[in-house]
Parts: structure tokens; sequence; C-alpha cells
């Protein structure tokens, strides 16, 4: 009897243990940073219709996105809306050479590889995987970004890529539909003789 019990307690954990892991707040999901400066989405890409490549210049063509410098931001702001108080981390930031320290609500583990660039090129977009950035007053993580979730989309890319051209368009189903097959999900690799997707081959995300 002492052995069932056991057996069906690590069982319930077992049972427990997968689905809290599969729970959002484990991904923290709709959990804002704290950020050094109030900055809203909603107000900048929402209201003012800022494109998203103004701030992240690098989306298209590099690895990180990149985050906006003390110069981009105080480029506007020292013009318009020069609140003191709260530009005063850019003002610190642009007086010592520094980075702007922005708290990352999409960051990734260290072993996971990924490209910015490569998926913006496979016509993947922004919404995919970071929501409605431009309805959020506070940035907030739409999606787990889990592997789990990953693999869904590697595995059946074609639903969420579109023209190139529009993967900075709001209203994703405004362009022309998307092309079947991008980049790497057209080169299938051979593993232990098996023909697979490069899409879905451990390598291609993992170091």
């Amino acid at each position: 009897m002492a052995m069932l019990a056991a057996l069906a307690a690590t069982l319930l954990a077992s049972v427990v243990a997968f689905a809290h892991a599969r729970f959002g707040g484990v991904w923290a999901l709709g959990q804002p940073a704290s950020q050094p400066i109030p900055f809203s989405h909603a107000v900048h890409a929402g209201g003012l219709g800022l494109d998203c490549r103004f701030c992240h210049a690098a989306v298209e063509t590099g690895p990180q996105a990149g985050m906006p410098t003390a110069e981009t931001c105080l480029a506007c702001h020292t013009r318009v809306w020069n609140v003191t108080a709260q530009f005063a981390p850019l003002a610190t930031a642009l007086a010592q050479d520094t980075p702007v320290t922005w708290a990352s609500t999409h960051r990734l583990p260290e072993h996971v590889r990924f490209h910015h660039g490569a998926h913006v090129q496979a016509g993947v977009t922004c919404q995919t995987c970071h929501g409605q950035v431009w309805e959020m007053p506070r940035t907030v993580k739409a999606e787990p970004l889990s592997m789990g979730w990953c693999i869904d989309c590697h595995r059946d890319p074609a639903p969420r890529q579109g023209p190139v051209e529009h993967v900075f368009t709001r209203d994703a189903s405004s362009g022309p539909p998307p092309e079947p097959r991008f980049g790497l999900a057209a080169h299938p690799v051979l593993h232990q003789g098996v023909s697979v997707s490069a899409l879905t081959n451990c390598s291609t995300c993992h170091r």
C-alpha cells in the first residue's frame, strides 16, 4: 500500500508540475517589466503611428531587434513633452555614453539561437510573437516563446507567413496571401537517414 501511495503521489506531482509549467504565469504572460522611464507603445506605435523600425533599427537584418538609444528618444523629447524628471535616465546615459538599461520582456535563454532578421525576411509579422504591441500602455509578453510554441510554428510556418513587405503591417489580413514556403523550410536535412525540415532540426535553434 505504501508503494502504491508513493507511486500515486509521484504521478500526481508530475501532472501538477506539467500543468504548472504550461500556466501563463510561469512564462510571465501579461506581466510588464520595470523600465527606466515610463514608455507606452500605445502612445508611440498606436497613437502616433511610429514604425517599429524607428526604435528597433536592427530588426530587419540583425539577430536582435535593437532597443532605442538615448539619442533616438531625446531627438524628439528635447522638443516635445520634455519632462525633466522622467527623462533624467536618458540624459544620464547620453552624458556618460552608456546604453539605456531597458528591461526586455522577451529575453530567451542563452542556449537558444534566435535571429530577428531571418524571421522578418521569412515574412513573419511582428504581432505573431509580440502580440498587438501598439495597444499596450506597458509592454507585456503576449506569447510564452517556449520551445513547444516555437516548434509548433516551425512545423507549419505558412499560416504565420506573408510577403516581406507586409511584415510591419498591423492588419496582416489586408495583404496578399502568404507564400507557401520560405527559407529553411524549403531545405530538408537528413537526420539518422530520415529527411526532416531544417526548421525542426535541433541545431537550427540550439547552440
